[in-house]
C-alpha cells in the first residue's frame, strides 16, 4: 500500500490537517477528533466541550491565530483569563507581541496581520462596552458563566468588512453547575435535551409546515456536529427552520421602507469533547484528577453530562428538586374543576413579556406569554385577560409601575374580581411555622409558593414543564433581615440572569387564592377574593 493510497482514505478535514502539519510556518494545528471537527465546522455558532480537558483553550487560540484576522476571547472576570494569556504567549513565542496594558496580542501569521483581544464582561451592563466593535471571531470561554443576554448582545457585532474572511462564534464550557447556566441547555436543546421535539412552522405565516407525506415536519434530537438553523423573530425568540436558505419572518422589516426583508438563518452545532480526546492531557494523569472529583461534578467534568442535577444556591428560595417534582406531576389533561385564579405579570418594556398564568385548583395551565409590544397599555392587557379568564376566577395583576394601568382597566370592567399586587407593600403575615415574618408582599408570595411545593407539607402542585418557568422560580434568593424574610427584587434577578423572570412572577400571583379553603390565604394587603 502506497502513501497515495493512504491519503485517499483521509477525509477533506484530515487532508487539510496534513497540509497544516507539513507547513513549517504552522504554529498550531488541531488534534484529530472533536477538535479537528470543531476547527472546520461550518456552523455560525459552535459550542465545543462539555467535559473538562477536551482542548477548549487550545481550540480557541488556534482558531484566532490561524483562521481569523480579528478575534476576542471573553471570560466573566478578567483574572480568569490568566491561563489563556500564558498559553497564548507560549504559542506565539518570538512571534508578534502581547500588550499587557491593552490586553491585546498583535502579530503576523500566514502572511496576514492578526489581532487577539482578551476581555471580561463581569456585570450585565458591561456588555454595552462591546457595542459596535467588529470582530470576525467571538469566543466565550466557560460560556455557562455568562448570561444569555450578554452573549446574544455581543455576538450581534460578529462581522467583518473582508469578503474573504468568514465569521463565527465559538462557545466553550462544561455543563452548568447552577440553575443560572441552564440557558445554554435551552440554546442548544437539539443536542443537549434528549426529549427535544419541535414541529416546524412557517416564520412568516405561522402555519405548520407539511412534508411530502402530508404530515407535519418535525425535528428531533441532533447528532454531534450536525448543523441546525435558526432565525430570530421580531420579539427576539428563536425559531428553528429547515435550512440555511434566506426567508421572510413576520414583523422583520426594513426600517427605511417598512417592507419585509429576507432573513439569513444562522446555524448552530454542538461538538462534545472529553479528556480522552486530548492526547496531551492523557499523558499527564489529568484523567485521574477528574476521576477523583465527587459526584455529580465528576460526571459533568469527566463525561460532560448535561442531564445531571445542578447545585442550588444556599439562599435559593425554592429548591430546584421541588420545582422538578411539581413539573413531573403535571399532565396535559386539565382537571375537571373551574379556573381558580389568573396571575398577570405585565411587561415592563424592552424584551419583557406579559405572562398569564391560570390555575385550576392545584393544577397550573401552560402559560400564555406575549411580547410586551402587544400589550402597550392597560386596555390591551384587560382584553387579554377577558380572552383567557374562565369561570369566576379572581385576577391578580402586578400593579407595580406600568401594571397599574392594567389594574385600572380591569377595575372598570363589571363583575371582574381583581386585586392589585404591590410587591413592595408591607406584610403582616408569618410563615407556616409562625416564627418568621416577611419584609414585603413579594417575600410573602414567593415563600407561600415555597411552602406549597414542600414535598412533606405542601399541596402537590402540578406545574407545566417549562424550562424557563423552572429557571425563573429557582432564580430568586432570600435573606433574613430585621424586617423578616426578604426576597431578591425582580430588577436584581433580571440584572443577574440577563432577563426578566416574568413566568415565575405570574405563577406566584396565581397562587394567591387558596388551593384548599382556609389554606395559603394571604391577608393584609389583598382583598378577600371569595
Amino acid at each position: 500500500m502506497t502513501l497515495t493510497d493512504d491519503l485517499t482514505r483521509l477525509t477533506p478535514q484530515e487532508l487539510a490537517l496534513v497540509d497544516m502539519l507539513l507547513n513549517p510556518d504552522t504554529i498550531w494545528a488541531p488534534q484529530p477528533g472533536p477538535q479537528l471537527d470543531a476547527y472546520f465546522t461550518e456552523a455560525d455558532i459552535c459550542f465545543y466541550g462539555g467535559a473538562a480537558g477536551g482542548g477548549k483553550t487550545d481550540l480557541a487560540l488556534g482558531l484566532a491565530l490561524t483562521a481569523h484576522r480579528r478575534a476576542v476571547i471573553f471570560r466573566r472576570v478578567y483574572p480568569q483569563l490568566k491561563g489563556i494569556i500564558e498559553r497564548l504567549k507560549a504559542l506565539t513565542y518570538g512571534v508578534g507581541k502581547y500588550n499587557a496594558s491593552e490586553h491585546v496580542w498583535r502579530g503576523t501569521l500566514g502572511g496576514k496581520p492578526r489581532v487577539i483581544e482578551l476581555e471580561s464582561i463581569q456585570h450585565e451592563d458591561d456588555k454595552n462596552n462591546q457595542q459596535g466593535r467588529d470582530r470576525d471571531l467571538h469566543i466565550f470561554d466557560e460560556v455557562v458563566h455568562f448570561s444569555e443576554s450578554q452573549v446574544r448582545f455581543v455576538i450581534g457585532w460578529n462581522r467583518t468588512a473582508d469578503e474573504a474572511q468568514r465569521t463565527r462564534v465559538l462557545l466553550t464550557g462544561n455543563p452548568p453547575t447552577d440553575p443560572e447556566g441552564e440557558w445554554v441547555i435551552i440554546f442548544f436543546a437539539p443536542w443537549l435535551d434528549e426529549a427535544y421535539r419541535v414541529v416546524l412552522t412557517d416564520p412568516l405565516t405561522g402555519e405548520v409546515l407539511l412534508g411530502e407525506n402530508g404530515l407535519p415536519v418535525e425535528l428531533g434530537p441532533a447528532q454531534p456536529g450536525e448543523l441546525r438553523w435558526f432565525v430570530v423573530d421580531k420579539e427576539g425568540r428563536d425559531l428553528p427552520v429547515i435550512s440555511g436558505r434566506p426567508l421572510f419572518v413576520k414583523g422583520v422589516t426594513d426600517q427605511r421602507t417598512g417592507q419585509l426583508m429576507l432573513v439569513q438563518p444562522k446555524s448552530r452545532t454542538f461538538i462534545p469533547a472529553r479528556v480522552t480526546d486530548n492526547a496531551y492531557y492523557m499523558k499527564t494523569g489529568y484523567m485521574a484528577t477528574l476521576q477523583a472529583l465527587p459526584e455529580p461534578l465528576r460526571s459533568q467534568m469527566l463525561e460532560g453530562q448535561f442531564n445531571l442535577k445542578t447545585d442550588d444556591h444556599p439562599w435559593q428560595v425554592i429548591p430546584t428538586a421541588w420545582v422538578e417534582a411539581a413539573q413531573a406531576r403535571w399532565t396535559p389533561q386539565r382537571p375537571d374543576e373551574p379556573q381558580s385564579a389568573l396571575g398577570v405579570d405585565v411587561a415592563h418594556g424592552g424584551k419583557d413579556k406579559t405572562v398569564l398564568s391560570a390555575r385550576y385548583g392545584a393544577w397550573f395551565a401552560e402559560q400564555i406569554a406575549l411580547p410586551g409590544t402587544l400589550t402597550p397599555d392597560g386596555d390591551s392587557v384587560a382584553a387579554l385577560v377577558m380572552q383567557y379568564r374562565e369561570d369566576a376566577a379572581h385576577v391578580f395583576v402586578d400593579a407595580t409601575g406600568v401594571g397599574a394601568s392594567a389594574y385600572d382597566s380591569l377595575k372598570r370592567l363589571e363583575k371582574i374580581p381583581v386585586t392589585a399586587v404591590v410587591n413592595g407593600a408591607g406584610s403582616k403575615s408569618r410563615d407556616m411555622s409562625g416564627a418568621l415574618t416577611f419584609a414585603n408582599v413579594r417575600a410573602e408570595t414567593y415563600w407561600r409558593l415555597r411552602e406549597a411545593l414542600d414535598p412533606k407539607k405542601g399541596l402537590d402542585l402540578a406545574l407545566p414543564p417549562s424550562r424557563t418557568l423552572k429557571a425563573d422560580l429557582c432564580a430568586a434568593r432570600w435573606k433574613l433581615t430585621v424586617r423578616g424574610i426578604q426576597v431578591e427584587l425582580k430588577e436584581d434577578i433580571s440584572a443577574r440572569i440577563g432577563r426578566s423572570p416574568d413566568e415565575g412572577d405570574a405563577l406566584v400571583m396565581a397562587l394567591m387564592t387558596p388551593v384548599v379553603p382556609t389554606e395559603l390565604f394571604i391577608p393584609g394587603t389583598y382583598s378577600q377574593p371569595f
